[in-house]
């Protein structure tokens, strides 16, 4: 059962979350916490997990921690369904979120200040670990006549919750093979609404990304003919050249209808936590859920790949103190967090010379 509470924030605890917000890691190391990140008091008590919408991977992984956090800590706690990776990240830092999923891509781009994030770049983003990879996944009616990325032009497409992590996926996809809204009929929908309007023949083709099966995917290919896109050729390798967040992936056969693996890209998705929390709070969290890791693997299939191995590979952002403390202890390797902040140095310097 989905544990819901409701929870007032006084001003007093925004000022008191606005003076406690992260500073930037300097190379110096002045910090009462370990990892050289200024984090806050906050307890556990209260959790509200920011997820994506219902009939995704998220939510459902999300619900599952929900419960597993409240059994373990004793936490009043809440999974909120969302518009996923830029609402999670809204949600966060505005304080109304301990716990975000996001997706690698939508991170950077809020520390950047771009995209969804133009000119408002985003401070104290810190991890609790990297989870699995979220797959891209391009499917179109199969009556549709859509082979390629470049067969969308002029086709109706439903391109994710606005400002999503799908949304801005897709918006890269289409600009690695010369294409942009321009060149579509963009329709901004949940997964649910997505494949409740390619069933009634209203969307040709629908921009997902998250991890396999797509619960909604997997409902559509009840009642509808599909076929998954390609990512292929040179489009892909624009996207593999110019985002470092991407990865090759495929999406195997029979995952849905495809007799054959199909060709994608994945970004690595992360469990971002507010840094207010304090280090024992952040580690209490980190230590409930890989205690406990098979419950959070029966949740979903894709949870199976989050390990206590892989949990420092493939961050963007700084591990909060208290995950890293808990990583430390099990011997896990926490350099993966010192290289995103070399990374992080490295973009800086990067963007006093370049106007992008």
């Amino acid at each position: 059962m989905i544990r819901t509470h409701a929870r007032a924030r006084t001003a007093g605890a925004a000022l008191a979350a606005s003076a406690l917000l992260l500073t930037a890691c300097g190379d110096d190391g002045d910090s009462a916490a370990e990892g050289g990140e200024e984090v806050g008091s906050q307890d556990a008590d209260f959790l509200t997990i920011a997820t994506g919408g219902s009939s995704g991977v998220y939510y459902q992984i999300g619900a599952t921690m929900a419960d597993l956090l409240a059994d373990e800590l004793g936490a009043d706690t809440s999974v909120q369904a969302t518009g996923a990776s830029a609402e999670n990240i809204n949600l966060l830092t505005d304080g109304n979120a301990e716990i975000a999923f996001t997706m690698g891509d939508a991170t950077v781009q809020a520390l950047e200040g771009t995209g969804p994030f133009e000119d408002d770049p985003r401070e104290g983003l810190l991890a609790i670990m990297t989870m699995y990879p979220n797959t891209v996944q391009l499917i179109a009616r199969a009556d549709a006549g859509i082979e390629s990325v470049e067969d969308l032009e002029g086709a109706n497409v439903a391109v994710g919750d606005v400002g999503s992590g799908v949304e801005l996926n897709a918006q890269m996809v289409l600009g690695a093979y010369d294409l942009s809204y321009d060149d579509i009929n963009e329709d901004y929908l949940s997964y649910a609404e997505a494949t409740d309007q390619m069933a009634n023949g209203h969307i040709d083709a629908l921009f997902a990304t998250s991890g396999l099966p797509n619960p909604s995917l997997t409902e559509l290919a009840t009642n509808t003919d599909f076929v998954t896109v390609p990512i292929d050729g040179e489009g892909r390798e624009n996207l593999l050249a110019e985002y470092e967040f991407f990865g090759e992936n495929i999406i195997p056969a029979g995952t849905y209808e495809d007799d054959e693996d199909v060709e994608t890209v994945s970004v690595t998705n992360h469990l971002l936590v507010s840094s207010e929390m304090s280090e024992e709070a952040v580690h209490d969290v980190t230590a409930a859920i890989f205690d406990n890791i098979d419950r959070l693997h029966a949740s979903h299939a894709e949870a199976e790949s989050i390990t206590l191995e892989t949990a420092t590979e493939g961050l963007v952002v700084p591990l909060h103190p208290g995950a890293e403390q808990y990583f430390e202890e099990q011997g896990v390797d926490t350099d993966a967090d010192a290289d995103a902040e070399d990374a992080d140095s490295e973009d800086d310097a990067e963007d006093e010379t370049d106007d992008e």
